[in-house]
């Protein structure tokens, strides 16, 4: 990946300072994959990543000046980005390159001033929009070249902080911290247990047998900010006003599920309590899910996938026609036996547990059945786990 990440570069950037290849370094972030624990890392639960094997490489040099020439071979027609350390405003027309500039602001912000910009290629081979965190696969890369570049030594859970700091302001999306997180600190063939109230976590090897985890693309696009997401969080915010005149909490997470059945009728709109009962279950099943997945207990983990999907679908209402269609392709298959949509929602991709026997048939009949009701291809992805971010040797 290096060679073509340098061609690209040399081919972008044609001119003399470039001809010393050796200046130029190599980032990589992965994608992630969330097993289980949606829509509950802003309401101070616990989610079970796993970083990807696919991510957003970076050919990365400094220039002399304070500068800042960004190029996705992602997006070519967008054609060559710039600005500099003293114009960090978000722009719509600099598109996907607002992400990279947002977390350049966000460390200005926190005092670690860069004073040489740089030239920049990156390359992607995460879906756009299937919700697997390229956008956050983006901040981060970005912010581990910063780091590295100028030696400010910002320790990897302080880094993943500013990348979510970049995504809720300068963004605009009001998301919890568990992408970044996963991403930035993600480990190889291991999920993480991530409390999200207070970024204590535990790695937990996936010990899988005979059994895969595959994403399954249902190429419905999403864009967070287009999306309900911020009105999920929102009603989440409303239930916890209205649970806090008997409880002591912060966030929904705090209550365990008999406590939360006791007192929900302090939640007085339908709609918002059906989104506090997600919250408050998805976490009780996360953990759980967590146990199951140590002790190697594949059926009890599948069955807390199912039920996941089951309340994002009927109580949080994120899923939509074709997320519910390609889960309940994968349900109909016995050699599935855990199926859920992953990410934010309102498109993008599902997780599925599945026996590795005959696994091309069985991914074809659920794409078959996928494309008879929704007249889309699904595309699918065995997820080998990969490294967190980090700098290419």
């Amino acid at each position: 990946m290096k060679e073509t990440l340098l061609s690209h570069f040399k081919e972008v950037f044609r001119y003399e300072e470039h001809r010393d290849e050796e200046a130029v370094r190599f980032f990589f972030a992965p994608g992630r994959v969330n097993l289980i624990g949606e829509h509950i890392d802003y309401n101070g639960g616990y989610v079970l990543p796993a970083t990807l094997s696919f991510g957003t490489y970076v050919a990365v040099k400094p220039r002399t000046d304070n500068k800042i020439k960004l190029f996705s071979v992602n997006f070519p027609e967008k054609g060559m980005i710039s600005f500099s350390l003293d114009e960090l405003q978000y722009e719509k027309e600099h598109d996907w390159a607002n992400y990279p500039k947002g977390v350049l602001s966000v460390f200005q912000e926190h005092g670690y001033v860069g004073q040489r910009g740089f030239d920049a290629v990156y390359d992607g081979n995460l879906p756009n929009g299937a919700g697997l965190s390229s956008s956050a696969s983006i901040e981060v890369v970005t912010a581990v070249l910063w780091n590295k570049i100028n030696g400010f030594q910002v320790d990897e859970v302080e880094l993943v902080k500013m990348c979510q700091q970049a995504e809720n302001e300068f963004i605009g999306v009001n998301c919890g911290i568990m992408d970044q997180f996963s991403v930035g600190l993600g480990k190889k063939d291991h999920a993480v247990l991530l409390d999200c109230d207070t970024l204590k976590y535990e790695y937990s090897p996936l010990m899988l047998g005979d059994y895969v985890f595959v994403i399954a693309n249902t190429n419905k696009r999403r864009g967070l900010t287009d999306s309900k997401y911020n009105e999920r969080r929102n009603e989440c915010e409303q239930a916890l006003a209205q649970l806090q005149k008997n409880h002591h909490i912060q966030k929904l997470c705090e209550l365990d599920g008999k406590t939360f059945e006791n007192d929900e009728s302090l939640v007085t709109n339908d709609v918002v309590r059906k989104r506090a009962k997600h919250a408050v279950f998805e976490n009780e099943r996360t953990v759980k899910a967590a146990a199951f997945l140590r002790n190697g207990d594949l059926l009890n983990f599948g069955k807390m996938m199912n039920e996941s999907h089951r309340s994002l679908r009927d109580d949080y209402e994120v899923t939509g026609k074709e997320l519910d269609a390609l889960v309940s392709a994968a349900w109909e298959e016995e050699s599935v036996i855990g199926a859920r949509m992953t990410g934010a929602g309102f498109g993008g991709c599902t997780v599925n547990l599945i026996h590795q026997d005959q696994l091309e048939e069985v991914l074809s009949r659920i794409g078959k059945k996928y494309k008879d009701q929704t007249g889309l291809e699904a595309d699918f992805y065995i997820a080998h786990s990969g490294k967190g971010a980090h700098e290419m040797n």
